[in-house]
């Protein structure tokens, strides 16, 4: 019986329950304006309710996805992609800003700067080039990659530092020496620079003193025809030098005088090393031997260290004299201590004879050797720890090696087949410039007493003088600019905040303490 207080249904409220109840039925349209859902139906709302729109009630989800649409990109100092940016955009994207790869463009940009390549670029347009390379032209400020820009807007109390430029070494010699008579062979010593700045060569039977003072050139001795120069090592105070000849001698020389002292003999073939340590000498020997004299004793020499199998070419005293390396045509880096005569550590890496060897003035214990032409690298080496450390592949033949005792740098010499000078930042390895200008090999190497010029030998009779390192006044005013910021940034509170002041004293107490040589 149907209740009286309830109006007929119309024809068009019949219709619509029809077409409600069809829906239900097969399940076509889960959007439908039902009043009141079935329990199967709640259901699959549930399995399907990212399809599912509510028309009663708002959305809410538990991550948030932006509407970049309306993104002030103004406040991030950045520009939206261009169209070619996003011509690989899927059709779907519709061309719209806040599509995948319109943010994926703008996240590089902010982050990397607008010249970092695409993803998608870097196969075909690197064109084999190393994409990891390190290139000095995107450095950045710290303050570059904040969102935040910095242009212009530095609050009180911080202070814009720009980055240090790399230091400038000239590529040209200041001065250029005829040598005549001077040997292409690698396994001869023949120039020394003394702590008076006298430097010593020696051209064929001869040995010459160049004053760098006055540029005076003083004739030493001449050792006839029946011998020959093959090496020339000052002592320490630089007053006296030691000659080795052809003959196996080693003749000892008061430059002041240009008298001979003293003749030693004990090699039986060519000395060509020479190393000093205080009042003691090391020759080494093509009969493969390395003697240790003492020019107080009355004897030649003290004692015989025995190791190598080919001649001995290289030899260095470390600088608190207690460790000597040698290098032979065997390949082989020997180190020796003061009381042995067998090798205390024994390095079989180098593929080439090692003639170029240098001790580290800023560590003690670092040790540099270089091989020859089948080799052609720098590898160093902790005697402390008895380590190989690393290794640099040079690409020519290594003739010689020192390190500057003004900056943590060092300074390489090659023969074939590029007969170049190159300037090495350590521990990086990186290049600070490549000198040229020898036609042949530079098969000899010295260092200016002050430490700021070096000198080159080649067979091309020539020697040249380059201005390679900062002199020890430059690095005193160096120190004492860092000793200024410091206390300003202690007391006025200038530099506290600015993370590039704070790298900058961090690279000057690592100057201030690695400069010290180890005694």
């Amino acid at each position: 019986m149907a209740d009286p207080t309830m109006s007929p249904p119309n024809q068009s409220q019949l219709n619509v329950a029809a077409s409600t109840t069809q829906r239900r039925q097969h399940h076509l349209n889960l959007e439908s304006l039902a009043p009141s859902p079935s329990s199967s139906e709640h259901v699959n709302r549930l399995i399907n309710s990212n399809h599912y729109i509510s028309p009663s009630r708002p959305i809410y989800s538990d991550r948030f996805i932006p509407c970049r649409s309306s993104s002030n990109f103004a406040l991030f100092n950045i520009s939206l992609p261009s169209p070619s940016a996003t011509a690989g955009s899927s059709p779907g994207d519709g061309g719209k800003e806040d599509n995948p790869n319109a943010y994926a463009a703008l996240l590089r940009n902010a982050l990397f700067g607008p010249q970092t390549p695409d993803k998608k670029d870097w196969g075909a347009g690197a064109g084999g080039r190393n994409i990891f390379r390190y290139k000095t032209e995107t450095r950045q400020s710290m303050h570059s990659l904040s969102p935040f820009g910095f242009d212009g807007l530095s609050g009180p109390g911080v202070s814009n530092v720009a980055i240090k430029a790399p230091r400038k070494v000239s590529r040209s010699p200041y001065k250029v020496l005829d040598a005549p008579a001077l040997h292409d062979d690698f396994y001869l010593n023949l120039v020394d620079w003394s702590s008076h700045n006298v430097l010593a060569v020696g051209l064929g039977t001869c040995v010459y003193l160049w004053n760098a003072c006055s540029s005076k050139v003083t004739k030493l001795c001449d050792l006839g025809n029946d011998d020959g120069v093959c090496s020339v090592g000052w002592a320490h105070r630089g007053t006296h030098l030691a000659v080795g000849t052809s003959n196996g001698k080693v003749q000892i020389w008061d430059a002041s005088r240009c008298k001979r002292i003293r003749i030693m003999e004990g090699h039986r073939l060519r000395v060509g090393a020479l190393a000093w340590s205080s009042s003691m000498l090391s020759s080494g020997s093509r009969d493969k031997s390395i003697l240790q004299r003492d020019i107080r004793a009355q004897e030649d020499f003290v004692s015989k260290l025995s190791g190598h199998k080919s001649e001995v070419c290289g030899l260095k005293w470390s600088y608190d004299n207690r460790e000597l390396a040698s290098g032979g045509n065997d390949n082989r880096l020997f180190v020796w201590n003061q009381h042995s005569t067998q090798p205390v550590l024994k390095y079989c890496e180098h593929t080439a004879a090692v003639k170029a060897i240098a001790w580290s003035p800023h560590l003690h214990g670092l040790l540099a050797s270089g091989g020859g032409t089948a080799d052609r690298c720098i590898r160093f080496w902790n005697t402390t720890t008895n380590s190989h450390l690393s290794c640099m592949d040079t690409g020519s033949q290594v003739c010689n090696l020192v390190w500057s005792k003004n900056v943590n740098e060092l300074v390489s010499t090659h023969g074939y087949s590029q007969n170049q000078i190159i300037v090495w930042r350590y521990p990086t390895m990186s290049k600070l410039a490549t000198l040229t200008g020898h036609t042949y090999r530079v098969l000899y190497l010295a260092i200016s007493p002050d430490g700021q010029t070096i000198v080159t030998g080649a067979g091309d009779e020539t020697l040249r003088f380059w201005n390679v390192f900062p002199s020890p006044k430059s690095q005193t005013l160096l120190v004492r600019s860092f000793l200024g910021c410091f206390s300003m940034g202690k007391e006025g509170g200038k530099c506290a905040h600015n993370l590039e002041v704070i790298s900058v004293r961090m690279e000057f107490i690592s100057l201030v303490f690695s400069n010290q040589p180890r005694t």
